[in-house]
């Protein structure tokens, strides 16, 4: 498939897939090589075919399953040194480790990346873009402040993966300990449903065609009141929004039409 399909979204696990006619890479492994095969074949993709696999940073839910798919599939994966020294140290090795620098473009197959810093509690956290043809792609989650890099990196995107993380109310109002509350609000933790609609009114622009609102959490937010809180910021703006899940595969996002458009 030509596109993208987030796979899973959310603290217990992340996973995106993006595909072109040449490449197929995962954004991610938080979920197990079981769940990352079957959801894959539900949009007419071997696990077999991954080309690479690119990982934003070391949490759990971003990495669980990267072992047992490297291992048994001789997956090249992408990651900083940072982070890639902090999955050596949990995991004890990982074959075929590929190490770019963080605010440089680098190429893999017909894609271009450029990963970028943001603000999170890991190593060294990245979001990225990713272009091929004329098309422009955002990944931008885990992260609890948009800076103004931010949004200069995600201007000009076709598709947006952006985190809608919560609603802070109902991080107030949840048992969770004042600990896990204060990471979750602060600079260094996740975007409220607020920020995230703050951030893509700030890269709006008329060729921005679809927004995943992703990440979000299943104790301090709901799908419906991400996407009313978003679809009300940007009320008047002609955009495809729909929410990226955790234990489901999400909408498919195909980009054969802009591609047949260019020929």
């Amino acid at each position: 498939m030509i596109g993208i399909c987030p796979l899973a979204s959310g603290s217990k696990g992340n996973c995106i897939y993006i595909g072109t006619e040449r490449t197929k890479i995962l954004i991610d492994a938080g979920i197990s090589v079981r769940t990352i095969a079957n959801r894959l074949g539900e949009i007419g993709v071997d696990l077999k075919e991954i080309d690479a696999i690119i990982i934003t940073h070391e949490h759990a839910d971003h990495i669980s399953g990267l072992q047992m798919v490297s291992s048994k599939f001789a997956i090249p994966i992408f990651t900083n040194s940072d982070t890639a020294k902090a999955i050596y140290d949990i995991f004890g090795t990982i074959p075929k480790l590929k190490i770019f620098s963080t605010g440089e473009d680098f190429e893999f197959g017909d894609l271009l990346f450029h990963p970028f810093s943001v603000q999170h509690d890991a190593l060294d956290p990245i979001a990225l873009t990713i272009q091929f043809e004329e098309i422009k792609i955002g990944i931008c989650t885990d992260l609890g402040f948009v800076s103004a890099s931010v949004i200069h990196q995600l201007k000009e995107c076709d598709y947006l993966y952006v985190e809608a993380n919560h609603e802070p109310s109902m991080v107030y109002a949840c048992s969770r300990p004042d600990i896990y509350k204060e990471r979750v609000l602060s600079r260094q933790g996740h975007l409220s449903n607020h920020q995230c609609a703050e951030l893509i009114e700030a890269v709006f622009h008329e060729k921005l065609k679809h927004v995943y609102l992703a990440h979000l959490s299943s104790e301090c937010n709901s799908p419906e009141l991400a996407l009313k809180i978003v679809q009300e910021k940007l009320m008047g703006k002609n955009i495809s929004i729909s929410i990226a899940h955790q234990d489901q595969r999400s909408e498919m996002t195909q980009f054969e039409e802009r591609l047949k458009a260019k020929i």
